[in-house]
C-alpha cells in the first residue's frame, strides 16, 4: 500500500520524521536569503515548504508549516531596508500556497484512505476465492503462490485449493479465460462447486461432471443477465488422491498445462490437456477421461497457470520451464520441496519477464506427507504460505 510503504519511509525508531524534511528546507531558505546579498533574494522560496508537507505529512502538520511560512517570510523579508524587501503581492503568494497546500494534503488524504479501502475490498475478495490453507492440510504438504497480471486488484482468473472429503483428497488448479471481475466470480463460483462435490462424491469424474454443469449454469446466469461473457470458458486440472492407492493418482485435464511429476528420478509430464476447457464439454463429446497414474511417495506435483508457460522476456522469448527445473531438482537429490520448486518458479517467471506479467500467475506444489494421520481434523481457515 502506497501510503503506508510512505510512511513507513517516514520513521526513524518508530517516530513519525515526515516534518523534518520540510523544517529543512525552511531553515535552509532562510539561512540562504540572510547570507546573500540582495540581488539574491529566495525568501519567497518559503512557499514550497508547505506544499512540500502536503505531499508526505498530515494536514495539521501541514497547516502549521503553511502558517509557519507565512509568519517567518514576514519577519524575514521586515528585517531587510524597505527597498530590498519582496513585499505585498509576494507575501500574498505565500499565504495563497500555504493555503492551497491544505487542501491539497486534505485531497491527498482522502484519496489514499479510498486506495486503502479498495485494497482491503481486494484482499478480502482474494480470500473468499483463495481461501488460505495450511501448510500441511488433508495428507498433503503443499505451497502455492499467485502473482496478479493486475496489481491493484490482487486477485484475477487463476485459481486453486484443495478439499478433503469422504472418499480422499482432492485437488483443482485452473484458469479462467478473461480478466477482471467476470473471472473471478466464475473462478468463485467453480471452487464453490468443487468444495462441495470433491468432499462428497465418490467418482472423480462425477466431480468433474459437476464442475461442467456448474460452468455451463453459471454462463447461462450471465447470458441472461445481459452480460458479453456467455462464451467463458476456464482450463483447470482436477487430481484426487485416493485413499485406497498411496501410490497412484487420479487426474483429469481440461485442457490446462500438464501437471509435472518431480522427484529424485528426475521430471515427468503427467497427461496433457486431452479434453477440453470447463464450459465446452458439449462440444467435444463429453468431458476428458480420469487418468490413474503412478505417483511415487517421493514425488511432488508441480501445476502452472499460463501466465508461468507463457511469459515471454524482451526478445519474445517463453520462459524455459523444464530448464529452470533441471538445476532445482538434480537426479538423485531427494524429494522435492514445495516450497523449493515454486520459489524456483516465482523467481524464475519474474526475472525472465522483468516483473511484468501479462497474465495472472499461479505456481502450486503438493506432495504426499510420510503420515497423515490426524491431518483432516485441522482447521481449513489456516494460514496460506505467502511469498
Amino acid at each position: 500500500m502506497e501510503y503506508g510503504r510512505r510512511r513507513q519511509l517516514l520513521r526513524a525508531r518508530g517516530r513519525n520524521v515526515a516534518w523534518v524534511p520540510p523544517l529543512l528546507l525552511l531553515v535552509g531558505i532562510v539561512l540562504l536569503d540572510l547570507n546573500t546579498t540582495e540581488r539574491f533574494r529566495i525568501i519567497t522560496w518559503i512557499v514550497l515548504v508547505p506544499g512540500t508537507a502536503a505531499a508526505i505529512c498530515g494536514v495539521w502538520t501541514t497547516a502549521v508549516f503553511a502558517v509557519l511560512a507565512v509568519v517567518t517570510y514576514v519577519v524575514v523579508d521586515s528585517a531587510w531596508p524597505g527597498q530590498y524587501q519582496a513585499g505585498l503581492g509576494d507575501f500574498v503568494l505565500v499565504a495563497l500556497g500555504g493555503t492551497l497546500a491544505v487542501v491539497a494534503c486534505a485531497a491527498r488524504l482522502r484519496k489514499e484512505r479510498q486506495t486503502l479501502h479498495i485494497q482491503d475490498i481486494a484482499e478480502t475478495t482474494r480470500r473468499t476465492v483463495l481461501r488460505p490453507l495450511p501448510p500441511r492440510w488433508a495428507g498433503l504438504e503443499h505451497a502455492g503462490v499467485y502473482l496478479a497480471a493486475d496489481v491493484e486488484a490482487r486477485v484475477g482468473g487463476d485459481f486453486y485449493d484443495i478439499q478433503p472429503g469422504l472418499h480422499g483428497t482432492r485437488l483443482f488448479v485452473g484458469d479462467v479465460q478473461g480478466k477482471g471481475l467476470g473471472a473471478v466470480e466464475t473462478a468463485a463460483a467453480l471452487l464453490g462447486t468443487f468444495r462441495e462435490a470433491g468432499y462428497h462424491e465418490k467418482d472423480l469424474a462425477t466431480v468433474a461432471d459437476r464442475l461442467e454443469t456448474r460452468m455451463l449454469r453459471h454462463r447461462r446466469h450471465t447470458t441472461a443477465l445481459g452480460r458479453d461473457d456467455g462464451d467463458r470458458f476456464a482450463t483447470a486440472v482436477l487430481i484426487g488422491f485416493p485413499e485406497d492407492s498411496p501410490e497412484t493418482i487420479e487426474v483429469v485435464n481440461f485442457g490446462h498445462e500438464a501437471p509435472l511429476a518431480v522427484g529424485p528420478r528426475g521430471v515427468r509430464e503427467l497427461p496433457s490437456g486431452d479434453g477440453l476447457p470447463l464450459g465446452f464439454g458439449e462440444l467435444g463429446g463429453g468431458l476428458p477421461p480420469v487418468h490413474r497414474v503412478p505417483f511415487a511417495a517421493d514425488e511432488t506435483l508441480l501445476l502452472v497457470t499460463d501466465g508461468v508457460t507463457e511469459a515471454r522476456d524482451r526478445r519474445g522469448g517463453f520462459y524455459p520451464l523444464a530448464d529452470e527445473l533441471g538445476p532445482a531438482v538434480a537426479a538423485g537429490a531427494g524429494p522435492a520441496d514445495p516450497w523449493l520448486l515454486v520459489r524456483t518458479i516465482r523467481d524464475g517467471v519474474l526475472r525472465h519477464c522483468d516483473g511484468r506479467l501479462v497474465d495472472d500467475t499461479t505456481v502450486f506444489a503438493v506432495r504426499r506427507m510420510p503420515q497423515a494421520a490426524g491431518e483432516d481434523d485441522q482447521d481449513d481457515e489456516g494460514g496460506r504460505l505467502r511469498f
